[in-house]
């Protein structure tokens, strides 16, 4: 029987080994249902390396996995500046990157395949929810590299076009957790919601923190002056409990989503992976995965321009659902679900996305002047109560 390697590049240790380690976890959980499968008439052998999270070892890495191993996919990366060094090895070497976590845009690479959403699959659909119900005045936060510049200043240009205000924008190193001052601009200020983008460690500090100022001040809990993020997904908010419970999370995909066949899935996760949740960091790479299989077994082969073909020719039924890569950007469409965390980790799917949102990682074909005048009557999706 033939087997096809496929390269796994997660930092399981290091400060962001929580979000990382889900998606190892995904991409090896999807291997080990492909070599289970009797309709694949092939095994896939995982060889992973862990950067641990220093961003200068991934390039070596990722050349490694593919040299020494013949490698023609590598799924991984958790941060865009990750993603960044890896680009230059996969476009040298003709293989095939598949990244697996929400990113801010404005890149196209015929060597990646993004799976996870772009800004205008969730940021802006975010903001759309969030303006209307809770004010257009942001407190801007981010760890301090470019998907929290990138993020933040999408996020400053759809609210200053549309009649918002940002009151703050501040940043801190990746990981860091000395986040107190952070939390004294926003008492003064005092925004209507707060945008986080800090990642690890430093986003669950700094969410403990404002959960303590919400103790201290009511104008501060969550339902007066919510956290919104993009990427705070259940494995975190599991381990976070109150500390997270009241705040807003877009997604593709939440676990806690209606219809049999994900609770199936999610308890099989549950099941089978102790400590580890069926999230999107662990569905996105696990789709990854998935789509790859699928390819290999229609075409024959796993060369990377082939299954790139492939892929962006037929649709594949994923845990995400039909999922087909965009010809023209590489990315694929996905819905923006959002959901308001409970105290258990799970999110209450507040707002169901009735459809996906096409890529527009460039946002040449999203209006950023959002129609907020008198905050109602704005919003694409559909209530869930």
């Amino acid at each position: 029987m033939s087997a096809y390697p496929v390269g796994i590049l997660f930092s399981r240790s290091g400060s962001y080994s929580r979000p990382a380690g889900q998606g190892y976890f995904g991409a090896m959980a999807a291997i080990a249902d492909v070599n289970a499968d009797p309709r694949y008439p092939f095994k896939l052998e995982a060889h992973h390396a862990d950067p641990e999270g220093n961003a200068d070892r991934y390039a070596t890495l990722c050349r490694n996995l593919i040299r020494n191993t013949g490698a023609q996919h590598v799924v991984g990366c958790t941060t865009s500046w990750s993603r960044k060094e890896v680009i230059p090895v996969v476009e040298k070497l003709d293989a095939l990157l598949w990244y697996t976590c929400v990113y801010e845009g404005f890149e196209v690479s015929d060597n990646l395949v993004y799976i996870a959403a772009c800004a205008n699959q969730h940021l802006v659909p975010l903001l759309d929810y969030i303006v209307p119900r809770f004010g257009a005045r942001a407190f801007l936060t981010g760890s301090n590299y470019i998907w929290g510049w990138e993020t933040n200043r999408i996020a400053r240009d759809v609210l200053c076009r549309s009649g918002g205000s940002v009151l703050g924008e501040r940043y801190v190193p990746i990981g860091d957790e000395d986040i107190a001052h952070l939390i004294e601009e926003i008492r003064a200020k005092r925004p209507d919601f707060i945008l986080n983008n800090l990642i690890g460690p430093s986003s669950y500090t700094f969410l403990a923190a404002l959960r303590a100022l919400g103790e201290e001040d009511e104008a501060f809990r969550p339902e007066n002056c919510p956290v919104i993020s993009c990427n705070l997904c259940e494995s975190e908010t599991a381990l976070l409990g109150e500390v997270a419970a009241g705040h807003y999370t877009v997604s593709s995909y939440f676990r806690s989503l209606a219809g049999s066949e994900n609770s199936l899935f999610a308890e099989r996760v549950k099941a089978e992976k102790p400590g580890f949740l069926a999230d999107a960091f662990f569905v996105q790479a696990y789709t990854a995965v998935t789509m790859i299989a699928e390819a290999i077994r229609h075409i024959g082969t796993d060369s990377a321009q082939a299954v790139l073909e492939y892929v962006r020719t037929e649709t594949t039924s994923t845990p995400l659902g039909p999922v087909q890569v965009d010809r023209a950007t590489n990315h694929v469409n996905l819905h923006a679900h959002i959901g308001r965390a409970r105290r258990d980790g799970d999110f209450d799917v507040v707002h169901l996305s009735e459809s996906t949102i096409a890529p527009d990682p460039f946002l040449t074909a999203t209006v950023l002047e959002r129609p907020y005048a008198g905050m109602a009557g704005t919003q694409r999706l559909r209530v869930v109560r």
